[in-house]
């Protein structure tokens, strides 16, 4: 958690933020001259709302630094996609390099940033993003373990309950692991939370159409 953390902002004149809205409120929040990692899914959408002006180096895990936003239309490539074989852009200085380089990166901490969805969040920074554990289902590891480890910053974008209504933000997770204590900041379509990883607790940035009282009340676990 930053020492000096900014106040709560309350916003109770809007409804929840839309998947876009979280991807630039993400965007907002790395720093310029950061090297940057965006997982599977929700994550992907923080390439659309970059700046280019912010100095931010994205890389993927199948090879490549210095990937722009999605390629649509007639910029389309099927050679050159991220992670989670979507099409994308390439930007000036754009690298390409084998596998095993890309996940040295990860593991070597040389990024700045990930950014990863969640199955869960623990209120201690845990992160299972692979597998319910239930029988049948299909896990989906990929990277994530070698960036959650490797990564100095990790970042979730998720939403903050599935759709039976259960809080995906808890205080321990039930589902197999993806590291321990490495998720810094939580982004969900009702808040932006920080995670104090060594004390164990969670204060609220900002929240989105409720308050954090009303926010607390269905949760698991308690938001400062």
């Amino acid at each position: 958690m930053t020492p000096n953390p900014t106040p709560l902002v309350e916003l109770l004149d809007r409804g929840p933020l839309t998947r876009d809205e979280v991807a630039a409120a993400i965007a907002a929040d790395i720093a310029p001259g950061s090297y940057v990692n965006l997982g599977i899914g929700q994550p992907t959408l923080v390439a659309d709302h970059l700046s280019p002006d912010a100095d931010v180096t994205l890389h993927t895990e199948n090879g490549m630094l210095g990937m722009g936003p999605a390629a649509r239309g007639e910029d389309v490539d099927p050679d050159l996609t991220n992670a989670g074989k979507q099409p994308v852009t390439e930007l000036a200085g754009a690298s390409y390099f084998h596998h095993a380089d890309s996940f040295a990166m990860m593991r070597g901490g040389h990024l700045d940033v990930c950014v990863l969805g969640a199955l869960q969040v623990s209120r201690n920074g845990d992160l299972a993003n692979w597998h319910t554990g239930e029988p049948g289902a299909i896990p989906a590891v990929g990277g994530a373990m070698d960036l959650a480890i490797g990564a100095k910053n990790v970042f979730v974008m998720m939403d903050l309950f599935t759709k039976d209504g259960a809080a995906k933000l808890v205080s321990a997770c039930t589902y197999p692991l993806t590291g321990l204590r490495c998720v810094s900041r939580v982004y969900t379509e009702h808040a932006i939370i920080d995670i104090d990883r060594d004390a164990g607790t969670l204060r609220a940035r900002q929240t989105f159409g409720i308050t954090v009282a009303e926010l607390s009340a269905r949760l698991p676990v308690e938001l400062n």
